[in-house]
């Protein structure tokens, strides 16, 4: 006997739309085609991120050649890109001043940066590491950084041949040089919330 199943609709189409209409208090991002919603991040998350984009801004937001620093990068939290059909929201993002010489007045950038930071929560981790880090990769991000404020780690990667190669990783109280910031010193334990 044959047994005729009920057709499923096919599902809907994710759009900007979506991200448009999201909650306020929410990051949207479209992802390989579907809506992805998080939380705004918690105490740790928010003063890594804040705390990374303080250490960096000040020695690299400037015009090259700046005696205060060496300068030659714009950088951005939580800046929406639209790289092909996904829309994502890393925690920072950078781009050389040479690949991009003028910041423009956008609310979203379709040139993909130089470098990108995510601070990893439970919540984003296994996005943040599996989904966007391929997107990355495909669109030739050279640099990534995964934070991680609970576990208190680095992980630096710099993109080789399509491929993510591990650059350093780092945790703790340490002082590092990290790719492509390695001209001063970060001290790690500045981005951590205390014991």
């Amino acid at each position: 006997m044959l047994r005729i199943l009920p057709m499923k609709p096919a599902p809907r189409r994710v759009t900007y739309d979506d991200i448009l209409n999201a909650p306020e208090h929410v990051v949207a991002e479209i992802v390989d085609g579907e809506l992805y919603t998080s939380p705004r991040p918690a105490s740790p998350h928010a003063l890594a991120a804040s705390v990374i984009g303080s250490d960096l801004l000040g020695p690299f937001q400037r015009a090259p050649g700046d005696p205060a620093g060496p300068g030659g990068w714009w950088i951005l939290d939580e800046p929406e890109l639209h790289l092909g059909a996904d829309v994502i929201v890393p925690d920072l993002a950078g781009w050389r001043r040479e690949h991009m010489p003028q910041l423009a007045n956008v609310s979203y950038f379709t040139q993909s940066p130089d470098w990108i930071c995510e601070v990893v929560s439970p919540t984003t981790g296994r996005l943040d590491r599996v989904r966007k880090m391929r997107i990355y990769a495909r669109e030739h991000v050279a640099h990534a950084w995964l934070v991680d404020p609970l576990q208190k780690t680095l992980e630096v990667y710099r993109l080789e041949d399509g491929r993510w190669i591990v650059a350093g990783t780092y945790g703790g109280d340490e002082q590092v040089r990290a790719e492509p910031f390695e001209v001063i010193e970060l001290q790690l334990v500045r981005w951590w919330l205390g014991p």
